[in-house]
Parts: C-alpha cells; structure tokens; sequence
C-alpha cells in the first residue's frame, strides 16, 4: 500500500477507531436480537475493527498475521461455546461493510481518485478474504478436534474396568463392538487390569446385541492379552441366540469359563479368591 498517499489511510484508519464503539453497539443491538449471546462477542468486534483499520496501514503478509490472531481467539470463543461460525463470519462481514461505507465517505469527501479508492477497497477486500478463510478452515479443524477427543471420552466410558474386589474386576460391555470400540476395550481391558493389580476379569456381555466374528475376534485377542499379564478371564452373560450364533459362525470360546448370568461368574470368582460379596 505504499503507493497511496499514508495520509488519505491514516485519516480512514482514525475514523474508524473513533466511530468503532458506535459501530460495534449497532453490531451488538442486532445480535441482541437474533442470537442473544452479544455480550461475549463485544470485545471481539472492537479488536476486528482496530485489526482492519491497523491493516490498512501494514504490509500484506503483516496485516494477515494479524487477522490470523484475531481469528484464532474468536474461533476459541466459538468452539468452547459450541457457537456456529456463521456468528465469526457475520462479524467479519459486517465489518467490512462498515468500513467500507467510512472509505467510500473519506473518498467523496477528499475526492479520491478512482484508482486510489479501488487499490484501498482491493486491499481490504483482500485482508477480509483472508480473515474468512482462515477462520472457516481453523473453526472446522478444532470443531473436528473437539468433537474427537469427546468421542473418545465416551469411548473409553462406554468400556470402563469396575474393581468388584481387591482381586476381581468386571468388564461390561454395552451395545454393538466396532473396530474403534474393541481398541479402547483392548487399551481400557490390559490398563486397568494391570494398574488394580487384578487376578480375575469377568467380561460381561449381556448388553452386547451380536457377537460375529469380527468382535469374538476381538475379544480373544483382549483375554489372550490379559492372560499374558497373569489375569484369569471369566465371560458372562452369553444368551441363548448368542450362543447360537457363535455356534453357527464356528466361534470357539475353548478353555475360557462362561456362564449365562454375572451372578454365577461372581460366585465363580469367589470361589477361588475368597472374597465375601
């Protein structure tokens, strides 16, 4: 931008600093209206507007950095308030808009050439796309992240190792067994196993709906895992359709005990270690 006159920007980027608290409680009377969340979003606003006014100023990849740095901050504000981006990128618009009109008004006023006037709207228009695409694809990418790592947390509850005693713990699975699922079983299975200090496991599958061959798989890999660590692995709750199945597919339990009720794997368990229930 140093090919137009310092002058004529400075006196825009001045505007827009002094009028940008009426500016943004317009902005904040709208979103009063339509979204109600306002309040978190005033700061935001004021810094978008100093941001695009210092721009108008600054070297082009300086003045991206910056808009980066605002919008890393306001993506932060949308995700952890489970907020859409359409809010970042109406912020964004509207502040263009607005500095827009300020730049069209300075250009009447001090009569601006047409290739001055075009150069500064090409120039913020190019710092606005940037903001919008820098925020669109930062807001997907930790939106996914976030969205992960809750996932996982589910996953790892939906697989949770319960110390019964000192020497037994049980395993109760719920619902269908995906790859993903038999992972965590496999991490959540040997982890705790092994931090309790466990000698007995009792897998429970009276809330599993089908066993295949793919989860029975899965599941002799995490008791030939736990056998390798000195822990006895009990199954219970195989139901008559489960076992039909399991007969059907050929899946063979072998030498690992299973019982039809928890209540019987417990007594079982009991039976060796003693434990009073």
């Amino acid at each position: 931008m140093h090919y137009i006159h310092q002058e004529k920007l400075y006196n825009i980027k001045e505007t827009v600093l002094q009028r940008k608290e009426e500016l943004a409680e317009n902005k904040r009377q709208n979103l009063a209206r339509s979204h109600n969340i306002y309040t978190e979003l005033t700061t935001f606003r004021f810094d978008l507007l100093t941001t695009y006014a210092d721009s108008l100023l600054m070297e082009k990849e300086l003045a991206k950095e910056a808009v980066s740095k605002w919008g890393n901050n306001m993506v932060n504000l949308l995700v952890n308030h489970g907020l859409p981006l359409d809010l970042a990128l109406e912020e964004i618009s509207y502040c263009r808009d607005v500095i827009g009109e300020i730049i069209k008004e300075e250009a009447k006023n001090n009569d601006f050439s047409l290739d001055t006037f075009y150069q500064i709207i090409s120039y913020l228009d190019t710092i606005v796309d940037h903001a919008i695409q820098f925020v669109s694809k930062s807001y997907v990418k930790d939106y996914t992240g976030k969205i992960n790592c809750a996932q996982y947390a589910i996953d790892e509850l939906s697989v949770p190792v319960v110390r019964m005693t000192e020497e037994i713990g049980i395993l109760p699975l719920v619902g269908d067994l995906d790859t993903k699922r038999a992972k965590y079983l496999m991490e959540s299975a040997l982890e705790k196993g092994s931090q309790y200090k466990l000698k007995w496991l009792i897998m429970d599958l009276s809330a599993v709906p089908i066993i295949d061959t793919m989860v029975a798989d899965q599941l002799f890999k995490v008791i030939a895992g736990l056998q390798l660590l000195g822990i006895e692995v009990v199954i219970s709750g195989i139901r008559p359709e489960i076992a039909q199945t399991m007969i059907n597919l050929r899946i063979k339990v072998g030498e690992i005990r299973s019982f039809s009720s928890l209540h019987q794997a417990v007594q079982y368990t009991n039976s060796f270690t003693g434990s009073l229930m």
